[in-house]
């Protein structure tokens, strides 16, 4: 009896976990289609002429909005728009020009840093795998996963702070951390559609769904996944 019990009861626990993944799949689906709808095109916000300025515009958009990185990065590409002379500048004058994107001592000297490393290892040339662009100073994963996507058409799901808190919204991750959000997106979403959905997402939250609007009550994504949601919905922090 103990141990039909004990089976009844892995059984139930195994039942349950099936149906909140098909919830989840279902949320999935919803959130696709809706996003589809709304942009069938996903230009990259990020104004670049490559890979070298694709990388430091998305490094220098960190705690910084994508329109005023757009204003800086022509000036700074005037003067240095490769590895190469971007490495024979200074980081002072680096940083004169980037200083209204924040963090400029941090960023400037990242730029010059990896600037350099791409002119001595990779011939000048951002490099197309993972492991290598993680090594370069100011480059974390979520860097590296927007370059790999965008920059060379490596299917890669960058997860930001903007996308963990969607994704908790509209039920498709626990919302642990940034990390268990990528793994969760990626399991829920074809890898063909990570690129795509990457940016669909930015641009919904942006326009219907942002930090400070919505709470998960009032777009439409957040009111087709939870109908009967009445309470604003808390996040977990990254």
């Amino acid at each position: 009896y103990i141990l039909l019990i004990f089976l009844c009861g892995h059984l139930a626990l195994d039942l349950m976990l099936h149906l909140l993944a098909m919830k989840k799949l279902e949320r999935a689906t919803i959130v696709k289609k809706i996003l589809d709808t709304y942009y069938p095109k996903t230009p990259i916000p990020l104004d670049h002429m490559d890979t070298f300025s694709l990388l430091i515009a998305v490094l220098l958009s960190a705690q910084c909005t994508d329109e005023r990185v757009n204003k800086i990065t022509p000036k700074l590409f005037s003067i240095a728009a490769d590895a190469e002379s971007m490495a024979k500048i200074s980081v002072n004058k680096i940083y004169k020009i980037i200083k209204p994107c924040g963090l400029g001592p941090q960023k400037s000297k990242a730029i010059y840093e990896l600037s350099n490393i791409l002119v001595k290892k990779f011939n000048g040339k951002v490099p197309s795998n993972f492991k290598e662009l993680e090594k370069l100073p100011g480059v974390g994963h979520k860097t590296a996963s927007v370059v790999m996507s965008q920059g060379f058409g490596i299917p890669a799901f960058a997860v930001d702070t903007h996308i963990h808190r969607l994704a908790q919204r509209w039920g498709l991750t626990n919302g642990k951390n940034v990390k268990v959000t990528e793994k969760d997106l990626k399991k829920l979403f074809p890898q063909e559609s990570w690129n795509k959905l990457h940016l669909q997402i930015i641009f919904w939250g942006r326009e219907y769904c942002s930090a400070r609007s919505c709470f998960g009550l009032e777009c439409e994504i957040c009111r087709t996944c939870y109908p009967k949601r009445t309470k604003p919905f808390v996040h977990k922090k990254p």
